[in-house]
């Protein structure tokens, strides 16, 4: 009894300061942080319904103190190299607009959308393997590691301290005790709970780390929000490796829970892989004290004379408009065919469920498909509520039962196709740093049209009728997940 007299005593006691707190947060919500309609409305919602829970999750999810501060610097940095870098701008936007003979006008003008948003530079030299399975991938990258001759330079957002974790690890301390330059940096969050221990013979042998919004940092401000969710490897300025493979043992298929991991990656060969230098030198720059300097040996012109056209597309909290979803939705719009889309988490904005509907309604052949077994049930749950109401536009949609899926691809008229880190949901439109790459070539976008069309023999279709036999409580969860979903 006496426990639950305390119990009472400390609710009345937090409660105005709860209800305090949760007007101030409203009040931000509203007229200082510019959130959209949707947005806005779910977190006045929360705070207003749940006063305990909504002040709560404003702190780990909505808050964003010195954000526009730290990320206003950020971005005058990265102006500033990004011209030492690509001073040929005006001259590469001038060979795009000679290359409209090359491809269809609709691709000429993405590209040309791109380049100006986010001066992602048209490359027209680039080998691209791309790799559906987590084994092929990482042995090509390891290997690629133990030829490096310069330099290697690699970030992404998790890092584990496991089989393969420490065989990349290996590889990397190897080739900074023969010289080579490495560099390593990893998001302080995603790859937060290495043991410090973990670094230790890489530096040891040369080699330097960073890290991402570091842990004790993030705790506070950065803790969910504002990830470097990206995931890139730069081998000598001649090799790059995009995509949406971690590094750790289940990415690999090894963990017992998941199975199979059906993801996706390129290996770029050619002068794209300098735009993925110039994203990785940004990040690095950003992150790190030591700063790299912009040289002949991490920026030179690939000895390939052709090949395909790509573009390196990154986004973030630090970009007023984001070109990862704007390619995404220039592709949807640029289709005439079919758009295949493969997504662990699928929460669109009203923009993206517009260019669905609009594409399937014009006859677009289109096709959404997600994980059969959720990571994030929340997530999970929203996802259905929103596929299921693009049904109604003739969108045919998939969960894949062969494992995860974890791919984050787009691929449309099997001519042109988006690999990368960006998933279809508002944390990769608006809260994380991503990395996607735009690829301009039949060859390539056929083979990931054809993977797409191989995985359907592991999907279940989502039909009308499935989401009919659906218990009350699965169809109760779906939308109060979607009602919260633009606040997460």
């Amino acid at each position: 009894m006496a426990f639950y007299d305390l119990l009472v005593q400390l609710y009345d006691f937090l409660l105005p300061i709860v209800i305090i707190a949760d007007i101030f947060f409203a009040v931000t919500v509203v007229f200082v942080r510019k959130k959209t309609p949707t947005s806005a409305v779910a977190w006045l919602l929360v705070l207003l319904l749940l006063p305990f829970i909504g002040c709560f999750l404003f702190l780990v999810f909505g808050q964003s103190f010195r954000k526009e501060k730290r990320f206003l610097l950020k971005h005058e940095t990265d102006q500033q190299l990004r011209e030492r870098m690509v001073s040929q701008i005006q001259e590469v936007k001038t060979r795009a607009e000679k290359l409209g003979n090359q491809w269809s006008g609709a691709y000429h003008r993405m590209a040309l959308l791109l380049l100006q948003n986010n001066r992602a530079l048209i490359t027209t030299n680039n080998q691209i393997t791309p790799y559906i399975d987590g084994k092929a991938k990482f042995a090509d990258l390891i290997e690629a590691i133990k030829n490096a001759r310069d330099h290697v330079h690699m970030e992404y957002f998790i890092l584990k301290d496991d089989g393969l974790g420490r065989d990349i690890m290996k590889a990397l301390t190897e080739r900074a005790r023969a010289g080579v330059e490495v560099r390593l940096l990893v998001d302080g969050v995603g790859s937060g709970g290495l043991p410090r221990h973990f670094y230790h013979e890489l530096t040891a042998a040369g080699g330097k780390h960073a890290v991402f919004f570091p842990f004790l940092i993030s705790y506070f401000n950065y803790r969910v929000n504002f990830r470097n969710h990206r995931k890139i490897a730069v081998i000598d300025g001649e090799t790059a490796f995009i995509g949406g493979f971690n590094i750790g043992d289940d990415y690999l298929g090894l963990d017992k829970k998941w199975g199979y991991w059906r993801d996706t990656a390129v290996r770029i060969r050619g002068t794209g892989a300098l735009d993925a230098q110039i994203r990785f030198s940004l990040d690095w720059n950003f992150a790190s004290q030591d700063k790299m300097e912009v040289t002949e040996r991490y920026f030179h012109e690939s000895p390939l004379p052709k090949g395909s056209l790509i573009q390196i597309v990154s986004g973030g909290p630090d970009t007023a408009w984001n070109p990862v979803k704007e390619s995404y939705l220039k592709m949807i719009t640029t289709a005439v065919e079919t758009v295949y889309i493969q997504t662990p988490y699928f929460i669109p904005d009203e923009s993206v469920m517009d260019a669905l509907h609009i594409a399937a309604q014009s006859g677009i052949d289109v096709r959404i498909m997600i994980p059969s077994k959720p990571d994030h049930l929340f997530v999970y749950w929203a996802s259905h509520s929103y596929i299921e109401e693009l049904l109604d536009s003739g969108v045919r949609a998939y969960t894949y039962e062969n494992g995860f899926l974890h791919a984050k691809t787009i691929v449309i008229d099997g001519l042109a196709a988006s690999v990368g880190s960006a998933n279809w949901d508002n944390r990769s439109f608006k809260l994380n740093f991503e990395t996607n790459a735009v690829i301009y070539d039949e060859h390539v976008a056929g083979e990931l049209k054809q993977a797409y069309l191989n995985d359907l023999s592991h999907c279940t279709e989502l039909t009308p009728e499935w989401y009919a036999s659906r218990s009350r409580f699965f169809r109760v969860r779906s939308s109060l997940s979607r009602l919260f979903s633009p606040i997460l």
